[in-house]
């Protein structure tokens, strides 16, 4: 970890407590690198950390959404930053100031004085369920090697089906399959949990593992290329999301769709079934409810047929 002045006291100590808590190398980074960007800004604006106040915290988020932010050596950067982004900067700070308060160091302000940024709200977009069916299916239509095609077709098969992120599904080793179709994952932050694979989603997984004759453990591995062959290779997120991305425009899919919109569309179509949010939440491996919800945007078709059924004048007649 590196070591900044002392315009952030105890910073190491308070990364160290975090990998105490068990938070992952990259989380651990990201708020490192939160925090030295709170460093810039003191430097520019020539205050040390006991010489801030509340209104300094207010400057310090004007800061993050200008245009002409510049770092502490003088360097100016034009990358605007998004709200989440800004958010994800005051919330590692805000964490760093309770930790100062939990371990009686001298705090300048209240950690309560930190707010975040109100998030923009977005109407969810998901492709509808036929056209993220067809492009489950589509690399059988357009792979010509068919080792290639039935390994794609199974990775978008187990992405829908179990609602993981894209890194939990690479990192899939083939040891963690078996015929209940349970799967005991460690997802980010090393939150562990269970995901299930539908019938469809092992009958696939099955068959895909038939083809295999090899000793790597990974589930998914790559058949070309300079890398395949090799003992622990396993597929990259940017192969998947480029093929992604290919057989979506072959199909004509003009709803933006990812490798993230497979785990999006998990949720809404669940939701949309009754699923219990609180179960997605588990299902999701998130640690807050509101995080899911988020992600549970159910269509304008679905909706419109909600306020139909439900609506208490819907029934009643002139």
């Amino acid at each position: 970890m590196t070591k900044l002045p002392d315009l952030v006291p105890h910073l190491n100590e308070f990364l160290i407590s975090l990998q105490a808590k068990n938070y992952s190398s990259k989380t651990v980074f990201n708020y490192e690198r939160d925090l030295s960007v709170f460093r810039d800004f003191l430097v520019v604006h020539s205050y040390t950390l006991d010489t801030i106040s509340n209104q300094t915290i207010g400057d310090f988020s004007r800061y993050l959404v200008s245009n002409d932010r510049k770092t502490a050596g003088g360097k100016a950067t034009t990358e605007k930053l998004s709200v989440g982004s800004v958010n994800r900067a005051l919330s590692s700070l805000r964490s760093y100031f309770k930790y100062l308060v939990d371990m009686d160091y001298k705090v300048p302000v209240s950690p309560s004085a930190i707010k975040l940024l109100k998030m923009p709200r977005t109407h969810g977009r998901v492709a509808e369920l036929d056209s993220l069916v067809a492009l489950i299916e589509s690399p059988l239509k357009y792979e010509k090697d068919k080792r290639i095609a039935l390994r794609n077709r199974v990775m978008l098969e187990v992405l829908f089906a179990t609602g993981m992120r894209i890194s939990e599904l690479l990192s899939l080793n083939r040891d963690q399959i078996n015929s209940t179709g349970k799967i005991f994952i460690r997802g980010k932050g090393r939150k562990e949990r269970f995901v299930y694979l539908t019938d469809r989603a092992k009958a696939l997984v099955n068959d895909y593992l038939l083809t295999r004759d090899d000793d790597n453990p990974a589930l998914f591995i790559p058949y070309s290329g300079r890398n395949s062959g090799k003992a622990k290779v396993r597929i990259s997120p940017n192969y998947l999301q480029m093929k992604i991305k290919r057989y979506k425009e072959l199909l004509g899919i003009i709803v933006p769709t990812s490798a993230h919109s497979f785990r999006h569309g998990f949720a809404t179509y669940l939701a949309e079934k009754g699923a219990n949010p609180a179960a997605i939440q588990i299902l999701l491996g998130h640690e807050s409810l509101q995080t899911t919800t988020r992600y549970v945007h159910a269509s304008d078709k679905y909706a419109e047929s909600t306020h139909k059924e439900f609506h208490p004048l819907s029934q009643v007649k002139k």
